[in-house]
């Protein structure tokens, strides 16, 4: 069982939806004895910083989590999903992330496209992907591969557990994995085709129970 935790993120019926595409059955919970019987959990995640994790505080979703994320499990997180994993944001100062994960979440700076026109933030739209080294959410996926962002905010992450990167006025570290522990910034569930290989391939890892 495929578990997506329930903290009122705007984009949990989506991924639902995905996952339904792939044959899957997945459970919408905030209920922490059921998300640790799952298989494999996904934290998706769509607002702010602090906003979100005063909801899983709230919820007493922070500890589940975090115990979760450090077991032999799956956990898969998505676009504010991936950034709450990290130790805090400059979207929102003061605010503790979940901090299993080490990397800096800024504001991705205003600057200029190369046709001249300023960089539109938050950004929005489909960016091609680079692959430092190749994670197993991305296999049977070339580079180059287009996915769909929705961000003002972008990871700058330790070397090692970079797997996935794209360009925006800056170099945005796009998928990291480490371990059982797979986030990505863009948004794999409105990712056309490509974004549903990478759920495959997740559930595939499910299956496989990493």
């Amino acid at each position: 069982m495929i578990a997506i935790v329930d903290y009122d993120a705007g984009n949990i019926r989506s991924v639902e939806k995905a996952l339904v595409m792939l044959g899957e059955n997945p459970v919408i919970t905030r209920d922490p004895a059921l998300l640790q019987m799952a298989d494999g959990v996904i934290l998706p995640g769509v607002g702010a910083f602090g906003d979100a994790m005063g909801r899983l505080r709230e919820y007493g979703l922070v500890e589940v989590i975090r115990k979760i994320a450090l077991e032999n499990r799956p956990f898969l997180g998505i676009c504010l999903g991936l950034q709450l994993l990290f130790e805090a944001s400059e979207e929102s100062p003061g605010a503790e992330g979940l901090g299993i994960l080490k990397g800096k979440i800024l504001r991705i700076p205003d600057g200029w496209e190369e046709s001249g026109r300023p960089l539109k933030i938050p950004h929005i739209g489909w960016n091609s992907l680079t692959f430092p080294q190749k994670g197993r959410l991305f296999a049977g996926l070339s580079e180059e591969t287009y996915v769909y962002f929705v961000h003002s905010y972008y990871l700058k992450a330790e070397e090692d557990i970079v797997t996935a990167r794209t360009e925006y006025g800056v170099t945005i570290d796009a998928s990291v994995e480490k371990g059982n522990l797979f986030a990505c910034q863009f948004h794999p569930e409105k990712s056309s085709g490509a974004g549903l290989r990478i759920l495959q391939n997740f559930v595939d890892l499910v299956r496989e129970g990493v």
